[in-house]
């Protein structure tokens, strides 16, 4: 069985190609169950983002593609959310749609992943980020309002590392997401960008395994050659860390495949 569930449109104004290449790209690599998870409309950053009078639009159109590719390969659909109390939108955590995917893009306002801000990070106390990020993907897991961790240790795109044992650092961010039930998100993004790691990496994906946390896939694709990225290998890492099933979710309700 193999699974993607994180993959983007062009309606978050930073991904290119129609619903129906990155589908054809996605039965090309023989994967099973395929989901679109687009950045959630909100009142901040919106320049990457949809609006929110695109939101039925944008659910209707992925619906549209599950039926009109049924027998041939599962279409589900989700929301990237970010987590950002004072932001965050009701009409986005009520929707009608088979997951969420909470993720920490923001740390005081600071899109510490954006190659626009890569200089803020030479004015920060790197151990003082990595600390308050792993504090905010434990918030967002406590929340109780999302199904699954998006690119868990995100913080290292651009390769800046703490002092501290990572392993430390993430401590309470997984007995809190163990605690909580989530789905932990094995990433391929993290290849593509200059940290050149899949997320997470292999230590924290053993720290979850031995807290019972369920995993999934996601290739994270912007373009339709970006469907499926590296997924061997994403199965090969995870295997590493002890796992042999993921997770697809349907309206909000989670399933185990062997992989």
């Amino acid at each position: 069985m193999i699974i993607d569930l994180h993959n983007h449109t062009p309606r978050c104004n930073h991904a290119e190609g129609s619903l129906d290449e990155f589908i054809q790209s996605a039965l090309e690599q023989r994967i099973e169950i395929f989901g679109f998870a687009d950045h959630a409309p909100m009142d901040f950053d919106e320049k990457y983002r949809m609006g929110f009078d695109e939101m039925q639009e944008y659910e209707s159109e992925v619906r549209a593609a599950a039926e009109r590719y049924r027998g041939r390969i599962e279409i589900l659909l989700g929301y990237e959310v970010d987590w950002l109390p004072g932001h965050m939108d009701e009409r986005v955590l009520g929707a009608k749609v088979d997951y969420l995917i909470g993720s920490v893009h923001f740390l005081s306002g600071w899109g510490f992943d954006n190659p626009e801000f890569l200089d803020r990070w030479h004015e920060q106390d790197v151990d003082e980020v990595w600390q308050k990020y792993f504090g905010e993907i434990a918030a967002m897991a406590q929340s109780g309002l999302f199904d699954i961790v998006g690119h868990l240790d995100l913080i290292k795109v651009f390769g800046y590392r703490p002092r501290n044992d990572i392993r430390t650092l993430a401590e309470s961010a997984l007995d809190t997401i163990a605690r909580s039930d989530m789905v932990l998100e094995i990433n391929a993004a993290g290849w593509r960008k200059p940290v050149a790691e899949a997320y997470p990496s292999l230590d924290l994906l053993r720290m979850a395994h031995d807290r019972k946390i369920p995993i999934t896939f996601s290739s994270d694709a912007h373009r339709p050659d970006q469907v499926g990225y590296r997924m061997r290998e994403l199965h090969d890492l995870t295997r590493k860390a002890g796992y042999d099933e993921a997770a697809s979710f349907r309206n909000r309700v989670r399933q185990l495949h062997k992989f």
